[in-house]
């Protein structure tokens, strides 16, 4: 029953409990009900959900997944498995991971800032570390590539330059010419990419080129010929706080939560005492 997925929870779920929600599974003694897929998907992140719930043939995975689990449990229970003191030890490892993460949830809304909180904290930290948000210099070129390092080769990469020389368009005759796949069907456009991205040579004829249009010579790599297209040049410059706004808030909200999560973990902490024997015992049996 390899890659069955499920949620915490191997206990089983009394009938009164599931009155009133729909069954999707069902046998004489086992059902799976909408709560249990329910369940089941907070395991994924939350805009994961809505994808794969609102998809019947996953509906139906997920549920005949939960099925077996929980079929395979009752029997579990009725062989007795469920007094042995190390299943007895998960059950409530798996109770505890339900209800704590159900909590820290709690805890979470309780502490996360507005909105405009939010974004104060944002402006802060943009302005405490803006070396952050520098972006080296970049470029944004296209290109044709001729494989293959014969003579013959060359002298086709050569006849690519002087016809885009004479007028050619490129990206046609990139789409037509260009034995680079990824690029080809695009007119031969690259994304943009700073230094330290490409091959050195490839790279160092890319950044060579000054003036949107200017045209390389044939560049000579392992992959073979290019002529490289010059699109954009943009100097290294700071991002602008609009552009990294979003990003900032997210950061800012994880490092809330992540804060609200540790003082609420040391204030549950003081007054416990740690068994130090008993520690050094547990270990030394697996030692």
């Amino acid at each position: 029953i390899r890659g069955i997925t499920c949620a915490a929870v191997f206990f089983s779920v009394p009938v009164a409990a599931l009155a009133a929600d729909p069954v999707l599974f069902e046998s004489k003694n086992v059902s799976v009900t909408a709560s249990d897929v329910r369940a089941d998907s907070l395991r994924l992140p939350p805009e994961m959900r809505p994808l794969v719930l609102s998809r019947p043939e996953t509906v139906t995975q997920i549920a005949s997944n939960l099925y077996i689990r929980r079929a395979l449990a009752e029997r579990a229970v009725a062989d007795g498995l469920a007094k042995d003191p190390d299943v007895e030890a998960a059950l409530r490892i798996a109770r505890d991971k339900v209800l704590s993460d159900a909590m820290l949830e709690k805890i979470d809304k309780k502490h996360s800032p507005s909105a405009e909180a939010l974004e104060a904290l944002a402006r802060e930290a943009y302005k405490v570390k803006p070396e952050r948000f520098k972006l080296p210099e970049q470029v944004k070129v296209r290109h044709i590539l001729i494989s293959g390092k014969t003579p013959e080769a060359r002298a086709q990469a050569e006849k690519v330059l002087a016809d885009l020389k004479g007028g050619a368009d490129f990206a046609k005759l990139a789409k037509e010419m260009s034995a680079d796949p990824g690029s080809a069907q695009k007119g031969g456009d690259l994304d943009p990419f700073s230094k330290g991205r490409m091959v050195p040579d490839f790279e160092s004829a890319a950044f060579a080129l000054e003036k949107p249009g200017a045209l390389s010579g044939v560049i000579e790599t392992q992959f073979g010929y290019h002529i490289i297209q010059l699109q954009e040049k943009k100097a290294a410059h700071l991002r602008n706080f609009d552009d990294v706004k979003s990003e900032l808030m997210k950061e800012v909200s994880e490092n809330v939560k992540h804060e609200s999560r540790v003082a609420q973990a040391q204030k549950m902490q003081q007054g416990v005492t740690f068994n130090q024997e008993a520690i050094a015992s547990t270990a030394a049996q697996y030692s």
